[in-house]
């Protein structure tokens, strides 16, 4: 996959972390650019719910500029940010009382984040066709991982869409890896299992899962 403007820019953004540490607000309003659809769309994945998402980056990055002169190592910048991230999504979590799955039938996908789409890709622009079969493969995996427990979930978000590494994962999560690797383990299998038992198959969506 060819590299972005952007994530070249975020592959080099030490020095600006570093200016965001010292006290720069250029700099730390920059971070923010560079972070936010991120951040947005971990909260999006999360909750499927664009308003939470919303909330939950709006406190992220509030929060990473009243507390980014407190962070030790720039190089641990990414997995500190998500840290705060998590924290958020684990706060609102609680104050809905959704421990358990989230019911479908209280969520409302499509609302305002069509900048954002789960699987934004330039596939997306192709035929009419495709562009509908995606949509529908992204509403169904996303419905599938909602029915994740929350530790499950937040693995699977941050290693396969996030693309954050083991080692990363139990930074932000304060667990060991082995334990990461178990939750994603469990994660994968949870999510076959789902597809299995709502009959969804390459055949059923028409082409790869």
């Amino acid at each position: 996959m060819a590299e972005t403007l952007l994530d070249i820019a975020m592959m080099h953004s030490d020095s600006l972390i570093a200016r965001a540490r010292e006290g720069d607000k250029t700099a730390q309003s920059k971070l923010v650019q560079l972070w936010y659809k991120r951040i947005y769309n971990f909260g999006y994945k999360f909750f499927y719910d664009h308003d939470l998402a919303m909330e939950v980056a709006q406190k992220t990055f509030i929060s990473m500029h009243k507390n980014i002169a407190g962070l030790q190592e720039v190089t641990r910048f990414k997995s500190w940010l998500y840290t705060i991230a998590v924290n958020y999504c684990r706060e609102e979590a609680r104050k809905r009382k959704t421990n358990r799955a989230i019911s479908l039938n209280d969520l409302k996908p499509g609302e305002g984040e069509e900048s954002y789409r789960w699987e934004e890709s330039h596939q997306r622009r192709e035929n009419p066709e495709r562009q509908l079969r995606q949509s529908e493969l992204s509403d169904l995996l996303q419905s599938c991982l909602m029915e994740l427990s929350a530790e499950q979930r937040e693995v699977v978000i941050m290693k396969e869409y996030e693309g954050l590494k083991f080692r990363e994962i139990a930074e932000t999560l304060g667990i060991s890896e082995n334990t990461v690797k178990s939750r994603m383990y469990y994660g994968l299998e949870g999510l076959k299992k789902i597809l299995e038992q709502k009959k969804i198959t390459k055949e059923t969506i028409g082409y790869e899962l």
